[in-house]
């Protein structure tokens, strides 16, 4: 199971959410043993703190980009 600081630094947040929904459908299926479940759940937490900080970087470039063209 890889960290999050060990993920691949290729990866963007489109993959990163297919993954995220290929594991949501795992859980679902209700076909994953105790121990898989757990090791998803721990993927999924991975994933979704790479796409919070993918999500925080955009929502940065966007304010500075905002507020070089709006000065104030």
């Amino acid at each position: 199971m890889q960290k999050y600081n060990d993920m691949d630094p290729t990866m963007t947040y489109s993959e990163a959410m297919k993954q995220l929904e290929e594991i949501s459908r795992n859980i679902s299926s209700g076909e994953l043993d105790v121990d898989q479940l757990a090791a998803k759940l721990k993927q999924a937490k991975e994933l979704v703190e790479f796409c919070k900080t993918k999500l925080q970087a955009v929502e940065a470039d966007v304010n500075q980009i905002l507020s070089e063209e709006n000065p104030e």
